[in-house]
């Protein structure tokens, strides 16, 4: 049975600033910006409402690796890339990752239902 979630402004006003934004932002980046409109907000909310999003499959939770969940509101399979010195995280297009999840399936007899590819590097302003 599939879970039925309460209309909330505050999640609507979460999901709709992700959608906003490419810089994959942090629960806590939301709630500094989130608290402009809703000065009530805590960052309690912000997680529950984050993982109502998740479980709803309206966003997708990203580890880079620098030990804080980002937040995508592109739920579709696509590539990021992770700057190692700002730490910025963008969607970068990356035409055969298909190929890899494909590759990769052949190769070693599985069957991949999603996958997460990142590349780690300097970014354009950091090189």
């Amino acid at each position: 049975m599939e879970k039925v979630f309460k209309h909330s402004k505050q999640r609507d006003a979460i999901l709709n600033l992700l959608k906003s934004v490419y810089s994959h932002p942090t629960a806590d980046w939301l709630f500094t910006e989130l608290k402009k409109d809703f000065p009530n907000i805590s960052l309690a909310t912000i997680y529950r409402n984050l993982n109502q999003l998740l479980e709803m499959g309206e966003i997708i939770k990203l580890d880079v690796g620098d030990g804080v969940e980002h937040f995508d509101s592109t739920t579709n399979e696509h590539c990021h890339f992770v700057c190692t010195n700002c730490h910025s995280v963008i969607d970068i297009n990356v035409p055969s990752a298909s190929l890899l999840k494909e590759d990769a399936q052949n190769l070693n007899n599985v069957l991949i239902d999603k996958c997460s590819v990142s590349f780690y590097g300097n970014c354009s302003n950091c090189k």
